[in-house]
């Protein structure tokens, strides 16, 4: 119909697609959910014993050429990022690993002791979870992990806080994903147009693309109308964080 909006050809669906296929098929109706699904909304909040809990689901996105120890960390902070956009410290992961045929045991034990090692430090523990080879799977989609976050009613925010006259802040700057990911790609090159020195620093930019540091630093100044409004781990240029005398909102380029 030419009503009807055309699937992307690749990427996430666009606003029209999800308004008109997913939004108006959600399932039982729960009047315990705080924050439901948006289009360009990365969490979910429920009310839970009085408490306000965090889902984000994500794939896990493992790109075997930033090295395995990268691409774990990168996969982790990657669900960890949109989890603490809800301004709640994510507490558990479910995790399901559906890995490649050519994926070796190697391979798999440093990815794990990676993921391992970045929940421990964030105090993220593993519930649940799924592991096993298949035929037909490939890099760099390897399955799929949903984090769970848990604070007070009182402390998450969301897009719906944010206010005109909200002023926008970038807590790292421009481009951080791209100029990270790229250096790590091509580091040859780099090194090739510019000098060792510079494609070292570079490559150093990829650690930057965690945005948990920032969201957790953000809240402790105060959420809502005392503080952060709002929050997204946006990874293109101009991306922000909003505020007024008594209200910000929070986001990372």
């Amino acid at each position: 119909m030419a009503n009807q909006a055309e699937m992307l050809e690749i990427g996430k669906i666009s606003p029209a697609i999800f308004e008109q296929l997913i939004f108006p098929r959600l399932g039982a109706k729960n009047d315990k959910i705080l924050v439901g699904p948006q289009h360009g909304v990365d969490v979910g909040i429920v009310e839970i014993g009085n408490k306000a809990v965090s889902f984000t689901t994500d794939p896990v996105f493992i790109v075997p050429e930033y090295g395995w120890e990268r691409a774990a960390w990168f996969a982790l902070h990657i669900i960890a990022s949109d989890s603490v956009t809800s301004g709640l410290r994510p507490k558990f992961l479910s995790i399901d690993l559906n890995l490649p045929m050519s994926m070796t045991r190697q391979q798999l034990e440093t990815t794990w002791e990676i993921i391992h090692k970045e929940c421990e430090k964030l105090g993220i523990a593993v519930i649940t979870g799924h592991t096993a080879r298949y035929e037909n799977c490939n890099y760099p989609m390897v399955g799929g992990a949903t984090m769970v976050g848990v604070g007070e009613l009182t402390e998450y925010v969301t897009p719906r806080f944010a206010k005109a006259g909200d002023k926008i802040i970038i807590t790292k700057g421009p481009a951080i994903e791209a100029t990270g990911i790229f250096a790590t790609m091509f580091p040859a090159l780099i090194e090739k147009q510019f000098s060792a020195a510079f494609s070292k620093k570079a490559e150093k930019i990829f650690y930057m693309m965690s945005v948990v540091e920032d969201a957790l630093t953000a809240i402790t100044v105060g959420v809502r109308d005392n503080g952060v409004s709002a929050m997204h781990d946006v990874r293109y240029p101009g991306a922000a964080f909003m505020r007024l005398p008594r209200r910000r909102v929070w986001a990372r380029a």
